[in-house]
């Protein structure tokens, strides 16, 4: 890692190194999110059915 980081920044190229690390930590960050709006998502369906369920048992039967 330290020959590549060397190379790079002897070839001028430390702003696409950058611009790659930047941006891999977005993706990173954005897979993420993604995963924790999945889970928030099931958790909330979740909620929804146990309350469709609670009103089908104890609900008023008009």
């Amino acid at each position: 890692m330290d020959d590549l980081i060397r190379v790079v920044a002897e070839r001028g190229d430390l702003a696409h190194l950058t611009l790659f690390l930047w941006a891999s930590a977005a993706s990173a960050l954005v897979f993420r999110l993604v995963r924790e709006i999945a889970a928030a998502n099931r958790r909330f369906d979740d909620f929804v059915r146990e309350l469709a369920r609670f009103n089908r048992r104890f609900g008023d039967a008009d």
